[in-house]
Order: structure tokens, then sequence, then C-alpha cells
């Protein structure tokens, strides 16, 4: 049985730092793409950074430069590391694997496993 696991959330203040841990349990992080969500409340789950088996390391528009994953093979942990925060960084992190789907680009479409997320608050 797979289980993704976060951990790592808090609150901070505008200019903070986090580094937020995905522990894969089940599941050999090294073969799989891997992505991280936010949700915000009452919003839809977007999209932040994703590891992809076949396209490498993309982040979205609104965190480039600030935000970065890795893969630690050895402890079977995605991290998202996350720099320079801002109030609109705030909500629900979740981690996703294995890859489902892809669209024209390669981009993964749809994660099989998800976990139960960790909470950032980022205060002005």
């Amino acid at each position: 049985q797979v289980q993704l696991v976060e951990s790592g959330g808090g609150s901070v203040r505008t200019g903070g730092s986090l580094r937020l841990a995905c522990e894969a349990r089940g599941l050999p992080i090294g073969g799989y793409s891997m992505a991280w969500f936010r949700q915000a409340p009452g919003e839809g789950r977007v999209g932040v950074a994703a590891f992809s088996t076949m396209t490498g390391i993309t982040v979205a528009d609104s965190v480039r430069g600030r935000f970065t994953v890795s893969k630690d093979k050895a402890t079977n942990i995605f991290y998202l590391d996350m720099s320079d925060l801002r109030p609109d960084d705030s909500g629900e992190y979740i981690c996703a694997a294995q890859c489902l789907d892809l669209d024209a680009g390669a981009r993964c479409t749809g994660y099989k496993y998800w976990g139960q997320g960790t909470q950032v608050a980022v205060s002005a």
C-alpha cells in the first residue's frame, strides 16, 4: 500500500523560507514522476512544481526562481524548497506521485497517489 506523508508546513513572514518533505511509503520515488500542488481555501488545486521522469523539473510561473523540487532517493523523500515566500503562497500543499496521463508536451495531467497535505501560512 502506497502512502505519501507530507511535513514541514508552518507559519512564516513574507520573505521567509520553508522546506516541505513528502515521504513516500511503498513507492520508490526514483522511478516515478512526483509533484507538489497547492490548494487555498475556496479554490481549486494548482500545480506548483513537478519532477518528471520524462521532462525533469518544472515549476509554475508564479513561483519560478523561488521554489524548486528535489528527490532524495536514499531516504525516499521528495522535497519542495520554498524561498522568498509571499502571502499568496499560502495554502495546503499536497504531494502527488505516479503520473497517470500525459499531455502533448509530455507533462503529467493526473496522478495516482496523493498525500493529505501540510499547511503553509505566509503573513505580511
